[in-house]
């Protein structure tokens, strides 16, 4: 079967880069009707919160990214215990007691000596008697011997990839005080609950090298690889300097539509167009990781706002039922309300706005020099129940008595009902409007 998983650290918010290993590793899960696991890496215990892992999946549910089940890494320490013993047992891990000071002069020397900055392996000659001396000045780190070999593997992005694991420092494992590192609690993960597929940014190649090395020594199946290009600003700058407004709850906030965003997300740095989806089925199914390139990929916050306006537009009412509920709209007035408003909105929030305006009314715009003709066309506005021939009716008898035509009779009517020079149809907008003036 099919599995995939998520594996966010809860140490900040997640940003629309998390968002595009999420999605595709959701939608491989989804597309194959296997399993998508909920990982998060909380290892680091001064910089998880709580707090970060509720707004996580908060965020998930929001987009509608679901999840089978969801695993915490800090509830699996005695299992990761069990693997750095069978490492050692297996002559792959060995203790290391060079302090970062003294790992930066070496890699200072030999890139000056034009060599790869690559850790010499000094560890491996140490005597036990040298050993102990030195665990009684500081605590010792633990580092993977890798077998110097070609690792290769084909990538569902990338294709196929080579990497000299000779040219790759032996990977830090466990740190001196003792917490694991996440290529140790990541491997263990993937091979206890059967990863199958990993799809994850391009900046984790060499990663990927160093930890089918350690897959295979603990007797796992090596996952299906593949990594995405990384997103850039719409210059092609690093989005590192803005992630703070890139976080997904802040997008939620500013009333970006979900599949609005996964719909982007989907074809982003792809060979298909941008296609719109109203519903996950749609989505999984058009959803391609061949088409994904390899070139960094722009991304443009500004587009997601028109996205979200074309998407609303578009929509069935089914699809805002709760937030027209929430409005308290009368029955027999929801549905031609959202028939008025769909096309006038750029966000859900607006809704609230237009019904404010349908029930209770505004205070008229009227230019000085209009005052006469509104009082007379006011004069004229038919009673209710009002049609969508209302308007009609109202402006051709308006026309009639006062000789006005064009934007001298339309847009005063306008201002006068809605307070707005622009706005929503108002053969439409007219019967829906519960308080003119008294009338």
């Amino acid at each position: 079967m099919t599995t995939t998983r998520f594996a966010p650290s809860p140490t900040g918010y997640l940003h629309v880069g998390n968002l595009r290993a999420a999605f595709m590793n959701w939608a491989i899960a989804r597309k194959a009707g296997g399993t998508f696991i909920l990982r998060l890496d909380d290892t680091d215990p001064e910089r998880s919160t709580v707090e970060f892992a509720d707004q996580i999946q908060r965020d998930l549910e929001w987009l509608g990214l679901t999840w089978d089940r969801v695993e915490t890494q800090s509830s699996r320490l005695d299992r990761y215990n069990e693997v750095a013993d069978e490492l050692r047992a297996a002559g792959r891990f060995y203790e290391c007691f060079e302090t970062p000071t003294e790992l930066d002069l070496k890699r200072k020397k030999q890139l000056n000596m034009r060599k790869p900055p690559v850790y010499d392996r000094s560890a491996l000659a140490l005597s036990d008697a040298e050993k102990d001396a030195l665990r009684a000045e500081r605590s010792g780190h633990w580092r993977f011997k890798l077998d110097h070999q070609r690792i290769e593997w084909n990538d569902g992005i990338l294709g196929d990839l080579s990497i000299d694991a000779a040219s790759v420092s032996d990977p830090v494992l466990i740190r001196g005080d003792g917490q694991f590192l996440y290529t140790l609690a990541s491997v263990c993960d993937d091979v206890d609950f059967g990863i199958t597929n990993v799809v994850r940014g391009s900046d984790h190649v060499t990663n990927t090298a160093t930890q089918i090395q350690i897959i295979e020594a603990l007797g796992g199946a090596v996952p299906a690889f593949a990594h995405h290009s990384l997103l850039t600003g719409p210059q092609g700058e690093g989005l590192s300097k803005r992630l703070g407004t890139l976080a997904l709850k802040d997008l939620r906030e500013q009333g970006v539509e979900p599949m609005a965003l996964l719909s982007h997300m989907a074809r982003l740095g792809s060979s298909h167009p941008l296609e719109l989806h109203q519903d996950m089925a749609s989505l999984v199914d058009g959803f391609d990781l061949s088409s994904f390139g390899s070139a960094p990929t722009k991304f443009d916050v500004a587009d997601l706002g028109p996205l979200s306006a074309k998407l609303l537009h578009s929509m069935d009412i089914n699809h805002v039922q709760a937030d027209l509920d929430a409005l308290e709209i009368p029955d027999d007035v929801v549905a031609p309300f959202w028939e008025m408003a769909r096309e006038n909105i750029e966000t859900r929030a607006d809704l609230t706005q237009l019904w404010a305006l349908c029930r209770d009314g505004v205070e008229p715009d009227v230019d000085p020099e209009d005052v006469d003709f509104i009082e007379q066309a006011m004069g004229l506005l038919p009673a209710e129940p009002r049609s969508d021939t209302s308007w009609k009716e109202w402006t051709t008898a308006v026309k009639e008595a006062t000789g006005r035509k064009g934007k001298g009779l339309f847009m005063p009517l306008r201002k006068a009902l809605t307070g707005m020079a622009h706005g929503p149809d108002m053969s439409k907008l007219l019967p829906l409007l519960q308080n003119i003036g008294g009338r």
